[in-house]
């Protein structure tokens, strides 16, 4: 999928294979595309922008696996980049689903001005827009950071309880190559979507703080 060193991490994790819990940090590159990260797995930093890797490591504490999370580091980079932090997420990953998906779906070119579209052209590129046959759900899914699959999805309140928030993230993995992974970020505390993405197949493989690059 491109995206050199943490476009192999991120896949490689998204199939169960995380990197080591040692307490390395990696600066690398920026990965290019929309956005410079922060990333963590358990125990293991990726900072992935064009930064010098001994700033970055005088920034964070020696044994501070937790320290990359304050906000003046993010806001460090941030300067740094020209940037602004975006929220911290959750990040979780599945492969493609190669069956067919219980949920009729139907592309959009027509909403582009929705605010959970327009949040989704920011960080992403190649997008594609879906609703449900009721109108009840937008899907929306795009290459992200390091070129990755992504998808962000919304259901309106009268739509919610009935577990469409679960049939939207399992179609979501009918939109991308049979080989490739597909990748949600959520907000820690946005439960119900944690739920239905982790109900979807979905596994957390880390955290991350996306900055938006400038044009």
């Amino acid at each position: 999928m491109g995206g050199g060193r943490l476009a192999a991490l991120l896949y490689a994790a998204a199939h169960g294979d995380h990197p080591a819990p040692d307490g390395v940090v990696e600066v690398l590159p920026s990965p290019g595309g929309p956005v410079d990260a922060i990333v963590d797995f358990t125990a293991h930093l990726v900072v992935a922008a064009d930064v010098a890797s001994d700033e970055v490591v005088a920034q964070l504490p020696a044994g501070d696996l937790s320290a990359w999370t304050h906000p003046s580091f993010q806001m460090w980079l941030a300067e740094r980049l020209g940037s602004r932090p975006a929220s911290r997420d959750l990040v979780l990953a599945a492969p493609a689903e190669t069956q067919a998906p219980d949920l009729d779906l139907c592309e959009r070119h027509d909403l582009d001005e929705h605010d959970r579209v327009r949040r989704a052209a920011r960080y992403r590129t190649d997008l594609r827009v879906f609703t449900d046959a009721d109108d009840l759900g937008v899907l929306a899914v795009g290459r992200g950071l390091a070129g990755r699959y992504e998808f962000t999805f919304e259901v309106q309140p009268e739509g919610r309880n009935r577990g469409l928030g679960r049939r939207l993230a399992l179609a979501a993995r009918t939109l991308v190559p049979p080989d490739a992974a597909l990748f949600a970020q959520v907000a820690p505390g946005n439960v119900a979507s944690v739920r239905a993405v982790l109900a979807a197949g979905f596994r957390p493989i880390g955290g991350e703080v996306l900055f938006p690059r400038r044009g």
